[in-house]
């Protein structure tokens, strides 16, 4: 039974402690960004077809779906002399680092056919390192963060995730355009801006996150028992996550269809960008998949998706403010419809470069994706669960993009024949429906300061 000690006020932390707890991000969205952006490609040179991208990008969320809530519920029971979440974010940041600086020599290991299996297993394995680094960085800021301080603590969080992803997503361009590094490689071989991107990428992954390591301190059991409450005592095997599954909070549920449609939306973005813009801007058949001009096209999916983190970066630092004037839940609907008027309005680029304001409604919505449903939640977990919470809440990440892996691809082939910027609208009418299911989420506190406004306004009102 939990216990029914009055637990003390967890002490606020200085906008600087915050900051270095959450430096780790910029790290693990570096690599983040290095994957989304050049991934496709990397795929498609070493011999994949566009209808196929989605089934090989499968592997990711598939393989986050296993790792996250397994992470979370031991890193829930975790305590060393490294603390409860860092043994798991050191670990993944290792191994992160590696699978970056593996993923484009695949090239050594195989080639044809075989070349992009091994590729795709590369892209899984990374994206499961990842997800061990990430997820107990999440449950670390709701642990130290007294509720008043969370949505600064996820805004934070997301300024530092945007600031990684656009030095991530823009490296391979800068290498080749500033530094002169070539970007061309014939079919089964990936260009030299971006292998060395990729090398950058698993240098400055570890570094961050040994940032983060250096510079926070994680609250002994004891000491977090004081804040959190002594919890359940239950049998310590993965059928519990089974059972807190059951449990999961309502808030919990309902903001799972938000997400659902949400991450449907990002990952046909991530996926069939680069297709697009050689499909529809540049006008390159579909079956061209190394001439210098889909290297181009790779090239400013880099761009733009660094101008959507660049944009998330800044607006994250505004998202505490604009919640307290709207709501949360208001705040994350609106972001969400621009974010779809944004994907939508790709079908109508008459070029590149009116891409860029497309992206700018996305960074938007990918700003507050990361933050807002994260501030909710945290507020309707049980005490002694986030890590656990926060994992199973992956499943309605990886869900919807499991299943966009499965028809996203025979979508583009059979339905949109060979023409992928559809798979961007459909991504773009998802964020809007994301955007209408956030008005049926309950969130006591949005409720809570609601009504404390109502009641501020009256009593200033004149009798």
């Amino acid at each position: 039974m939990s216990t029914t000690t009055a637990l003390a006020p967890k002490p606020k932390l200085t906008f600087w402690q915050i900051w270095n707890m959450s430096f780790g991000f910029l790290g693990i969205q570096f690599g983040f960004a290095l994957q989304n952006s050049n991934a496709s490609g990397i795929l498609r040179n070493y011999g994949a077809d566009v209808e196929h991208l989605s089934w090989f990008w499968i592997a990711a969320p598939l393989i986050g779906m296993i790792v996250q809530p397994i992470v979370g519920h031991y890193s829930d029971r975790t305590w060393n002399r490294l603390g409860r979440r860092k043994p798991f974010f050191l670990t993944g940041s290792i191994l992160s680092a590696s699978a970056l600086a593996l993923m484009p020599n695949a090239g050594w290991l195989g080639s044809g056919a075989s070349l992009v299996l091994i590729g795709a297993g590369f892209l899984m394995i990374m994206d499961a390192c990842f997800n061990l680094s990430m997820e107990p960085f999440r449950a670390l800021v709701a642990d130290n963060l007294p509720d008043s301080q969370r949505t600064l603590g996820f805004s934070v969080q997301t300024c530092l995730i945007g600031a990684g992803a656009v030095v991530g997503s823009w490296l391979p361009w800068v290498l080749y355009n500033w530094l002169h590094i070539s970007h061309d490689a014939a079919a089964g071989v990936v260009a030299a801006n971006v292998k060395l991107a990729f090398y950058i990428g698993a240098a400055v992954f570890i570094l961050a996150i040994l940032w983060t390591l250096a510079t926070t301190k994680e609250y002994p059991p004891a000491e977090y028992e004081r804040y959190h409450g002594k919890g359940e005592v239950e049998h310590l095997g993965l059928a519990a996550i089974f059972k807190d599954f059951r449990r999961m909070p309502r808030t919990m549920r309902q903001l799972g269809l938000v997400q659902f449609f949400s991450w449907f939306s990002l990952f046909g973005m991530w996926v069939f960008t680069t297709d697009t813009i050689a499909t529809h801007i540049f006008h390159l058949p579909i079956t061209d998949k190394s001439s210098s001009q889909y290297r181009d096209a790779q090239d400013w999916t880099g761009i733009i998706f660094g101008i959507y983190n660049l944009v998330s970066a800044g607006y994250a630092l505004v998202l505490p403010w604009i919640a307290g004037k709207i709501g949360r839940k208001r705040t994350h609907a609106l972001s969400l419809a621009i974010g779809g008027i944004g994907l939508v309005s790709i079908f109508f680029a008459p070029n590149k470069e009116f891409l860029i304001g497309s992206m700018v409604c996305v960074g938007i919505a990918w700003a507050s994706i990361l933050a807002m449903p994260y501030v909710i939640l945290s507020s309707s977990i049980p005490p002694g669960k986030m890590g656990i919470y926060m994992g199973l809440f992956n499943f309605f990440i990886t869900i919807p993009q499991i299943l966009n892996g499965i028809v996203g691809g025979p979508l583009v082939k059979y339905v949109y024949h060979d023409q992928p910027v559809y798979a961007l609208v459909l991504a773009g009418i998802f964020m809007l429906c994301a955007s209408l299911s956030v008005i049926y989420v309950y969130d006591p506190v949005d409720i809570a300061l609601s009504q404390n406004r109502k009641r501020k306004k009256s009593e200033h009102a004149p009798h």
